[in-house]
């Protein structure tokens, strides 16, 4: 672009010294040239400064890899590559059987522990009905033991038969804890809850629901609106829950916005809000207006991560560039641009506004010059 103003400053001299005849002497030719560093030179400053200009400039978009949550063989590939398709939509599907037959499986488990709930209180009622039994057996003999002893005391029975009593109230005792003890593991069983349902009951129902889940996730679809770029799944291979295996690419359908990479310098002429124009080398002759979002507030220069290894002189010797966030205003949908496509940006501060023309000339003329180009 300093060429372009040099060159365009030779031209503006040597039309000059034509039309009005003036003779190239030692006086008028170092007055041209050294005009021109004036004025050139000051342009180039002021410009640089307050109206930067880069190219080092994309399109950026964002992607998601596709991985699927279960491991199987692919049975069919329901998208086709670069067609627009909407957030839900299949994009391939997994061999479903294992997971429908482990899902039967465990149904099948949840049913017979529903069924078992049913035992469980049988059991617990039947171990009731034994604690009532052997209390009234304890009380039984209790009251038969009370009799004979009271009897022994007025000579009415023998010693012997007292002691009989007493090892039959020992053992009436001993069958009534062990019936309590069985009614207390049958209640324990039986009243075994999780937010009010029996425990294996809400194990095998969160079973169930995880073989679900496994049987609808062999059914993979599109996170958002959007399609798949080179599409190379094919029905056979195996897609494995790995975020080292993406089984495809998914390219999101949203605003894209532009990042261009600006000299340090001119990081306080680069606030948001200020307008913007960009050029592509692949639209010759055609400048779109923009505005500027928002200086992105990190430098990948300066990141550091904790290691084994001391900082050095090396690593801080690195001249990044501030990358800034764009957004386009003027509609380009009527051109065929591939996302990631390259721009060059000029950015339009509020001060020395009238330098601004003169890089809006020449960003005119930089885009007629990308009609001319050499394939090495």
């Amino acid at each position: 672009m300093d060429l372009l103003l040099i060159l365009t400053y030779t031209a503006f001299c040597v039309a000059i010294f034509k039309i009005f005849n003036i003779p190239l002497n030692k006086w008028s030719v170092p007055t041209a040239v050294l005009g021109g560093i004036v004025l050139i030179g000051t342009l180039i400053l002021l410009m640089n400064y307050n109206h930067p200009f880069t190219q080092i400039g994309r399109q950026v978009y964002n992607t998601t890899p596709i991985v699927p949550t279960v491991r199987g063989r692919v049975v069919e590939v329901n998208v086709k590559p670069d067609t627009f398709i909407v957030k839900g939509e299949a994009l391939f599907t997994i061999e479903s059987e294992p997971f429908r037959a482990k899902l039967l499986g465990k149904k099948a488990d949840l049913a017979a522990a529903e069924q078992a709930v049913f035992q469980l209180e049988s059991e617990y009622k039947a171990a009731q009905s034994e604690v009532h039994r052997a209390r009234a057996e304890r009380d039984r003999v209790k009251r038969e033991f009370n009799r004979y002893n009271a009897g022994y005391k007025k000579g009415a029975f023998t010693a012997q038969q007292v002691d009989t009593r007493r090892q039959n109230l020992k053992g009436a005792e001993a069958d009534l804890e062990a019936e309590i003890a069985m009614e207390n593991s049958a209640r324990v069983a039986f009243e075994s809850e999780v937010d009010g349902e029996n425990t294996t009951v809400a194990r095998l129902k969160a079973e169930v629901a995880q073989a679900q889940f496994d049987l609808d996730e062999t059914v993979v679809r599109a996170p958002t609106n959007g399609y798949v770029t080179q599409l190379i799944l094919r029905p056979g291979q195996m897609a494995v829950p790995l975020p080292l295996a993406p089984s495809m690419v998914f390219i999101h359908a949203e605003e894209y916005d532009y990042i261009g990479a600006f000299r340090q310098n001119s990081l306080q002429r680069l606030e948001p809000g200020f307008e913007a124009e960009f050029m592509f080398p692949s639209l010759p002759g055609k400048v779109f207006k923009g505005e500027v979002i928002n200086v992105i507030p990190a430098m990948a220069e300066g990141e550091i991560q904790a290691s084994g290894k001391l900082l050095g002189t090396q690593s801080l010797n690195a001249q990044g560039r501030a990358l800034v966030k764009l957004r386009m205003i003027d509609d380009v949908s009527q051109y065929h641009l591939p996302l990631g496509t390259s721009v060059e940006v000029a950015v339009y501060s509020d001060s020395f506004h009238h330098v601004s023309i003169m890089r809006k000339i020449l960003i005119r003329m930089k885009s007629w010059q990308n009609y001319l180009y050499l394939d090495h």
